[in-house]
């Protein structure tokens, strides 16, 4: 198969109409129906279901639809890691905003110190956004944070290992307590914050959705919300704001990833670095 083929397949699978299939793929209808039907008679397979009323996708559409999407992100990918390739580009290193600060400052100064070292580009990103950056080729390293990012397929060294505490507005009764459980915050007056997708919480709770950690921080601040973060944040903490241990949340582990199948010398000086801190 070509990856052409593969475009137009997913275009058809995801539409379920060849019309707004082809208006998106900028192509005229009928060569793309034609398309489709040499890649169902190369196959062997029926990829969709005709009929009258629309276009449906069969098992073997769906199978197909799965590993093509894969497999053009694969190619995207190679796409983009080759162009940095070349000796005039550097690395991408991802991380979440706001998390793991001093760590970063501290990794950055070493591996610049370095024999060798090329330029690192920081991608700040939002809640769960680095793993997708490093899949996908955007990246070429990134700190992740376990349990809450997904590292299959990666290959990782672990940095770090740290409690949560909970983030209260300043003044607040709770901050009085050297500890806190989940439980005990559950019940207090602040909501536990949530994010869209869940990640950052552990549990639903009634509190606002947040979409960053600047909304979220100040959320806090105005003493609406209550969230549970790893313990390195206290070194940014603004002010107005506290951080209480929570002794029965879990513990968070960052961790440095790459994809296994890199062989760039600057990565694993990278990598190097960051194991020796």
């Amino acid at each position: 198969m070509e990856t052409r083929e593969l475009r137009y397949f997913v275009a058809v699978a995801e539409e379920l109409h060849f019309g707004r299939a082809a208006r998106r793929l900028g192509m005229a209808q009928p060569p793309l129906s034609r398309a489709i039907a040499q890649l169902e008679r190369r196959l062997g397979v029926t990829l969709l279901d005709r009929t009258s009323r629309g276009v449906s996708l069969t098992a073997a559409g769906g199978v197909l639809l799965r590993e093509g999407r894969a497999a053009i992100a694969a190619v995207e990918a190679a796409e983009r890691r080759t162009r940095r390739a070349g000796p005039e580009h550097g690395l991408v290193l991802a991380t979440k905003a706001a998390a793991s600060a001093e760590l970063l400052a501290k990794l950055l100064d070493r591996y610049a110190a370095e024999p060798g070292a090329v330029p690192v580009q920081v991608e700040l990103c939002g809640i769960a956004e680095q793993g997708p950056m490093l899949r996908d080729g955007r990246a070429d390293v990134a700190l992740l944070h376990l349990p809450f990012d997904d590292v299959s397929g990666f290959d990782t060294e672990t940095l770090t290992v740290e409690i949560q505490v909970a983030i209260v507005p300043a003044g607040h009764e709770l901050t009085t307590r050297a500890e806190l459980t989940l439980a005990e915050l559950a019940g207090s007056d602040l909501p536990m914050a949530r994010w869209p997708d869940g990640a950052g919480s552990y549990r639903p709770g009634p509190g606002p959705e947040v979409r960053d950690h600047a909304q979220l921080l100040q959320l806090i601040g105005l003493g609406r919300a209550t969230t549970v973060l790893p313990d390195s944040v206290r070194q940014n903490l603004r002010e107005g704001l506290a951080a209480v241990p929570v002794v029965d949340a879990q513990r968070v582990t960052t961790v440095i990833a790459w994809p296994p199948h890199s062989r760039s010398r600057a990565v694993a000086d990278l990598v190097r670095t960051a194991t020796a801190l």
